[in-house]
This record gives C-alpha cells, sequence and structure tokens, in this order.
C-alpha cells in the first residue's frame, strides 16, 4: 500500500474531490462547485469551503450521485489505491437499465440500407 502523506489541518472541498480522484483536474472540481454539483453535509457548497473527518460530500456526475463520506484530508493527489483510503463510498448500486431491442448489424455489413433505416426508425418509434 502506498503511504499517505500527513494529514493537513484543513483541506479545501474542490482539493480534496481533485485528491481522491472524484475529478480529473482541481479547475474541473472548481467548476463543478461553481455550478451546484456537489453538497457538504446537504448544502451547496462553495469550492473554498473547508473539510473536516466526518463531513459527508455529495458530487452529481452524469445519471447519478455519487456520496462520500470523509474519511482522512488529503491535499496532495495520491494514487487510485491510496486515494481510496480517504473516503468511505455510500453510493446506491446504480439502476440496471433495460437493453433496448435495437437490432445489431453484423460486423463489417458496411453501411445500412434505406430498407435497414426504415425498420431501425420504426422499432425506435421515431417516423
Amino acid at each position: 500500500m502506498t503511504s499517505l502523506p500527513s494529514a493537513p489541518a484543513s483541506v479545501r472541498i474542490d482539493a480534496w474531490l481533485w485528491a481522491v480522484r472524484a475529478y480529473k483536474t482541481r479547475s474541473a472540481a472548481t467548476a463543478a462547485c461553481r455550478a451546484g454539483h456537489v453538497r457538504l453535509n446537504g448544502s451547496p457548497s462553495k469550492a473554498s469551503a473547508t473539510l473536516v473527518t466526518g463531513d459527508t460530500v455529495t458530487v452529481r456526475m452524469p445519471g447519478y450521485e455519487r456520496i462520500l463520506e470523509v474519511r482522512r484530508l488529503i491535499a496532495k493527489r495520491v494514487g487510485a489505491e491510496a486515494a481510496s483510503h480517504c473516503f468511505t463510498d455510500h453510493t446506491p448500486p446504480r439502476p440496471v437499465l433495460p437493453a433496448l431491442g435495437l437490432p445489431q448489424r453484423d460486423r463489417g455489413a458496411g453501411r445500412p440500407t434505406k430498407k435497414d433505416r426504415r425498420e431501425m426508425d420504426r422499432l425506435r418509434g421515431s417516423s
């Protein structure tokens, strides 16, 4: 296991989200805070909000929400395995979406013909 640096006294929420790999860049984490996609203990959070061990951070991602409980404060980005020890993930499992009955073309079959396109439109419900 990779050793973690010593825990700082306080960490900004955008830096922590970047450090635990919730976002690829710190600027993306800051932008998510500005857009209202990040909540700290249930209320919208600014990027400069400070975290305390035990806080709950809710991050809205496309299609689902991640609920993370802060177990350890880190300010620098670390490896994925070490980062996973800094939070507890309380995210509920995503619901399995039913597969649509769309036709699958054989690989290398070329472009769909006009007849094929009309059949696909009919199955999708398009007119």
